[in-house]
């Protein structure tokens, strides 16, 4: 029985610390730009996107979708990263258990 109250005890330990880490990682961010630099986004490490900066070079009225898809791999790109942050982070705390389950961070 001692054996499991250990057990319990650590996971416990382990839960807290990966609600701190998810609290950390909300103050902790990525950036991403294509086109050059010419569309930049951050994203925190909750995956909220917290800014996007576009040149003014880039904005034609005649191409909008290209605007549009510099806007959509800009923000792709900075939540890749972001979900690679949290993984990092996380899996500081897990020591690579296994426990990586999509969508939990």
């Amino acid at each position: 029985m001692a054996n499991m109250a250990q057990m319990m005890k650590q996971a416990k330990k382990m839960q807290e610390k990966m609600a701190q880490a998810q609290e950390e990682l909300a103050t902790k961010t990525v950036e991403a730009s294509v086109g050059g630099g010419m569309v930049n986004v951050v994203v925190n490490g909750k995956n909220e996107l917290l800014s996007i900066k576009i040149d003014k070079a880039v904005v034609d009225p005649d191409d909008i979708e290209m605007l549009e898809d510099l806007v959509s791999a800009a923000v792709n790109e900075g939540l890749k990263r972001a979900s690679q942050l949290a993984s990092e982070e996380m899996g500081k705390i897990t020591g690579g258990l296994g426990m990586d389950i999509p969508g939990l961070f």
